[in-house]
């Protein structure tokens, strides 16, 4: 019977292009490592070395115990691994590593806080939500010490929050489409009715804030909670209850300099963020005190949740 096939990756020491490759025995990966690296025959014997430390494996029953996926750098003959190979060629790899630490250490976070309140919920941004439900489930599920039944009951459930939030997005997207209509409809009708009474001459018109004065006001504001409020529709669905207080608390005339908005759009910017986080608060106190009520509960009741899929 043939041995079975251990996926392995492969670079040169100062290469950046890593290769995927398969092999049995520790001679077939140096075989295949000599073909796809482009290694003469001249520079052979191979040594394999562990990119992360530089061991060398030299040995069928320790390539064997290695897990799938383990990266190899090939050392040509009188190449020498060194740390020093590590910072200049493989940068990438410690800095794809540091992506994956901070993006798992996130989810664990976000995680940790449903653990001790469901609630919390109610109180996330999109994207935050969307890093959940992503989660693989049964990493969710270790974490949150829960069946993976009851971890997808949640995961379908911070969807319908993030699709409820979509949908009311769509909602106001449609009804400010309806009023600008109307608006537009008014002014051509004014149009009509004053150019019929009034004398044909030269009409004032009034900027009602579109230009910039050319100076912005400080703003405590980050930039990546500008360009939300910039770029997206329903600004105040995407941030989380925190950045919406921070928008609260911001001076209307800073807020607009730093949007290049006037102040009356900036004023309806801070009441939809003021009533989205009124509302949140509202469902996050209708909650605990539902809770209350329960007796010996003092969490929500996660196998109480209702089973039932998301609707499509």
């Amino acid at each position: 019977m043939a041995a079975p096939l251990k996926r392995c990756l492969l670079r040169r020491r100062d290469g950046r292009e890593q290769h995927g490759v398969a092999a049995s025995c520790l001679r077939e990966l140096r075989d295949k490592a000599s073909g796809i690296l482009a290694i003469d025959k001249a520079r052979e014997p191979i040594t394999l070395v562990l990119a992360e430390d530089g061991t060398i494996v030299d040995d069928e029953d320790y390539f064997l115990c290695l897990p799938s996926n383990t990266k190899f750098v090939a050392l040509a003959k009188n190449e020498k691994w060194s740390g020093k190979s590590l910072d200049s060629g493989t940068a990438w790899l410690s800095e794809a590593a540091d992506e994956v630490d901070s993006a798992a250490e996130k989810w664990k976070q976000l995680a940790r806080q449903l653990k001790d309140d469901l609630s919390n919920i109610i109180l996330m941004s999109e994207e935050d939500l969307q890093v959940l439900i992503d989660v693989p489930r049964s990493d969710l599920a270790e974490e949150l010490a829960q069946s993976q039944t009851k971890v997808q009951v949640l995961q379908d459930t911070l969807q319908q929050v993030l699709d409820r939030r979509e949908e009311e997005r769509q909602s106001r997207q449609l009804l400010e489409l309806y009023l600008e209509a109307l608006k537009n409809e008014e002014s051509i009708l004014s149009k009509v009715a004053g150019s019929e009474i009034v004398p044909k001459k030269e009409m004032d018109v009034v900027d009602t804030g579109a230009s910039s004065t050319g100076t912005s006001a400080p703003t405590a504001l980050s930039n990546q909670i500008l360009a939300v409020l910039k770029e997206k529709p329903a600004p105040e669905l995407c941030l989380d209850s925190q950045d919406l207080e921070l928008v609260l608390k911001e001076d209307t005339q800073a807020l607009a300099s730093a949007l290049r908005w006037d102040k009356q759009k900036a004023e309806a910017l801070q009441q939809a963020c003021d009533q989205e986080l009124s509302k949140r608060l509202q469902q996050v106190q209708t909650l605990h005190s539902l809770r209350s009520t329960s007796k010996g509960k003092k969490t929500l009741p996660w196998g109480d949740w209702p089973s039932s899929k998301r609707k499509k």
